[in-house]
């Protein structure tokens, strides 16, 4: 009996040790795949595009409009600003914290019910607040939009309710997500688990709770935000952050959104990692003549590279600046600073 047992139990390790191995090869070998409409992923430093499906199609995204329109709001609004709810900021349609006309919130709190729990009434109210009216609003979101360079998304409304002129592509996303995520205050109110803002009887609070599932699921998860119409199917942006590496995954019309964003989070952090190219303020020494000049660069360069990729520095001594290939293609400059 006692040698069955043993056998048994050595059998359940070895079992046990089987697992995780082949759990581990899984992880190493992990792959891009998505059966969505539209997907990017990118590392948000760079903004290297990881894998991509569709990336420049234009296509409905639902509530991830509300990255763009909190980016907006941070880039023309104070936090501690206060709003006093207006009655076109009432009884808007689709997801609601259910605002009160009267009622008075900060900037932060309206952020809060709009990127936790998609508040389409917190939505208007900081487009009224920020833009003077919805359509002012909506401009102001296609010059953030333009800004960063973005060619194929153009903005109607702050909420992502339907309307043909409303669209974007995964590139575009991406890319915005990728510059909000250089916001602090953006950052942490989209890695929020739950948070507490104003009630408008003056009794007590409302609770909120983040949409975002790989919050509590996913390690490294540390936002963005949730969507979904009927016209736009299930729509998400995710980010992660894993040894010192930020990937931002979106994906447009996707009914397994979160599992999928999970796997192509696997896929990034499997297969590249963060190569520092140029640390910050190196210094450079140019000759001329028979004299020796020193430059230094003030910014570092850090570049998400796969295991066989190797990146390349060099210094253009016409031009004064430092610059990164990567297989032959520049993918970063600087301009160099004489040093006195």
């Amino acid at each position: 009996m006692k040698r069955f047992l043993l056998c048994l139990s050595l059998a359940a390790l070895c079992l046990c040790v089987s697992l995780t191995a082949k759990s581990s090869a899984s992880a190493d070998t992990a792959e891009f795949s998505t059966t969505a409409r539209a997907a990017v992923v990118m590392e948000r430093s760079s903004r290297r595009v990881l894998y991509s499906r569709n990336a420049d199609e234009r296509l409905p995204m639902a509530s991830t409009t509300k990255i763009v329109t909190a980016l907006t709001v941070l880039n023309n609004a104070n936090l501690d600003e206060t709003v006093e709810i207006p009655q076109k900021a009432v009884g808007i349609e689709g997801s609601s914290v259910y605002l009160c006309a009267g009622e008075r919130l900060t900037v932060r709190e309206l952020l809060l019910g709009l990127m936790l729990r998609s508040g389409n009434d917190c939505a208007v109210a900081l487009a009224l607040h920020t833009g003077g009216s919805v359509e002012a609003f909506a401009e102001m979101m296609n010059k953030t939009a333009r800004d960063l360079g973005c060619e194929d998304s153009n903005f109607v409304n702050p909420h992502g309710l339907p309307d043909d002129d409303h669209y974007t592509s995964a590139r575009d996303l991406a890319v915005i997500t990728c510059e909000a995520l250089n916001n602090d205050d953006f950052c942490q109110i989209v890695s929020a688990k739950t948070a507490r803002i104003s009630n408008g009887d003056g009794e007590g609070e409302r609770l909120l709770v983040n949409k975002n599932k790989l919050l509590n699921s996913y390690m490294g998860a540390d936002g963005v935000k949730t969507g979904y119409t009927k016209k736009a199917g299930r729509c998400f942006v995710g980010s992660a952050t894993r040894n010192g590496m930020q990937v931002v995954v979106v994906v447009l019309n996707c009914p397994p959104m979160f599992e999928e964003t999970a796997q192509m989070l696997d896929a990034a952090f499997a297969t590249y990692s963060m190569q520092t190219a140029v640390p910050q303020n190196k210094v450079v020494a140019i000759r001329k003549g028979n004299g020796v000049s020193y430059y230094r660069c003030p910014e570092r360069c850090r570049y998400p590279v796969k295991a066989d990729e190797r990146l390349r520095v060099e210094t253009d001594e016409a031009a004064l600046t430092l610059n990164v290939s990567l297989n032959g293609e520049r993918v970063w400059t600087y301009p160099l600073q004489k040093i006195r």
